[in-house]
């Protein structure tokens, strides 16, 4: 009966690897395949049936073709600046104002959060024209300022770093008010280091939102030298008449940086332990 057990185990844990394992291949051949047509020569078929997944004769030349023939160190620079930049205010604007929403009390602050919270379900494509017409007004238009204009803060950034704040123990905010700490200086020196790892994941969610950015970018910006990597890549489809290597290769230039900043930083989202700062 015991090996029967076992054995029954056995079977259910190859049934759940399996089926991880299946949707994992699902989620990651979309990539692959973006690789091995960045990697293949031009006398290779990339679209013959049945697909071929490994080159035969692999190469790098199209990726050097495409680093050569747009100025793609300036798109590099401009998405980098750009995203930094982003993710740097966000963090500041959204822990800012959902640090009195979640420690603080005051009238209307139950209300006040519902409604923020309630701007998630408007897709931007509502918001999208008026926000341009105030980015004109303003004269931020062709600017990196302009860029980064709709994504100061976030309703979304806002809700994950209050429920970061309430998960801090009062004790350690009354250890800082017991010091004579203003409330900008609980926020700086207590809430913020104990909210770190809610930071990293707001962190990581912003970046790849800005970087991979491309309507608004392309609704804003006119002048080719302000361009990010979605518009870059975007224009080798006619500067090349459609040749999928060369747009495979400039795909995978613009998604580097993403995965290996989420590869840098993975560990970091680990929920820590807050109350190990209190003594009992």
């Amino acid at each position: 009966m015991t090996n029967l057990n076992i054995s029954n185990r056995g079977r259910q844990l190859i049934f759940i690897y399996s089926l991880l394992g299946a949707i994992a291949l699902a989620t990651l051949f979309p990539l692959l395949w973006l690789v091995s047509t960045a990697l293949k020569s031009p006398g290779e078929n990339i679209l013959q049936w049945p697909p071929q997944l490994f080159p035969s004769e692999p190469t790098l030349n199209n990726f050097f073709t495409v680093w050569q023939a747009l100025p793609f160190p300036q798109y590099l620079y401009n998405s980098t600046l750009v995203a930094v930049m982003t993710v740097g205010l966000n963090l500041l604007f959204c822990s800012l104002a959902a640090y009195p929403l979640a420690r603080l009390s005051f009238v209307g602050r139950n209300w006040i959060f519902i409604a923020m919270v309630s701007t998630i379900m408007i897709p931007f494509q509502i918001v999208m024209i008026p926000l341009y017409i105030l980015t004109v007004q303003l004269g931020l238009r062709n600017t990196y300022l302009g860029i980064i204009f709709p994504n100061l803060a976030s309703a979304f950034g806002i809700f994950l770093l209050r429920q970061a704040f309430m998960s801090v123990p009062k004790e350690l905010e009354e250890a800082g008010r017991m010091d004579g700490s203003s409330e900008l200086g609980l926020w700086w020196h207590i809430m913020l280091p104990a909210i770190r790892p809610g930071l990293v994941t707001l962190s990581i969610f912003v970046f790849i939102g800005s970087w991979s950015d491309f309507l608004w970018p392309l609704v804003v910006i006119q002048d080719e030298g302000l361009y990010t990597l979605p518009l870059g890549v975007a224009k080798l489809a006619g500067t090349f008449s459609l040749d999928w290597r060369l747009v495979a290769a400039g795909s995978i230039i613009s998604i580097a940086p993403i995965l290996l900043l989420f590869l840098f930083l993975q560990r970091y989202i680990v929920p820590t332990e807050t109350h190990s700062g209190v003594k009992g």
